[in-house]
C-alpha cells in the first residue's frame, strides 16, 4: 500500500486538514488497474462498510422471534448486512463513494 501523508488533523478556517490515509497503489488481484479506479475502489468500499453499519442499526439480519433465529443465523446476519451494503454502494448508494472519491482525486492533485 502507499501512504498518502497530510499533517495532523486539525480544522483552521476553510481549510481542514485530514490524518494520513493508506491506499493501495492498485489491489493485487488487477496490476494494470489505474490510480483513479484504485480510488474509485477504496471510496465504494469506505460507503459499503458506512452503510453495513446502519443497516444493521436498523435491524437488518436480527433474529425472528418465531420461525427462524437461532445461532447461525445470529453468526451469519452481520454478513448478510455486509453483502447487501456491498451491492448498495456498487450501484451508488447513497452518493458517498462519489464525493469520497473527488475528495482523494482533489487531494491527489494538491486541491485540497
Amino acid at each position: 500500500m502507499t501512504l498518502i501523508s497530510a499533517p495532523q488533523a486539525a480544522v483552521s478556517g476553510d481549510n481542514m486538514n485530514l490524518p494520513s490515509v493508506a491506499l493501495p497503489a492498485a489491489p493485487p488481484d488487477q496490476p494494470g488497474q489505474s490510480r483513479e479506479a484504485a480510488l474509485r475502489e477504496v471510496a465504494v468500499e469506505f460507503e459499503t462498510v458506512f452503510l453495513a453499519e446502519m443497516l444493521k442499526h436498523t435491524g437488518l439480519g436480527e433474529a425472528r422471534e418465531s420461525f427462524g433465529g437461532g445461532a447461525g443465523e445470529e453468526a451469519f446476519s452481520g454478513l448478510l448486512a455486509t453483502e447487501q451494503a456491498r451491492i448498495m454502494a456498487e450501484r451508488g448508494g447513497i452518493g458517498l463513494a462519489e464525493r469520497i472519491y473527488q475528495a482523494l482525486l482533489n487531494r491527489e492533485d494538491g486541491h485540497v
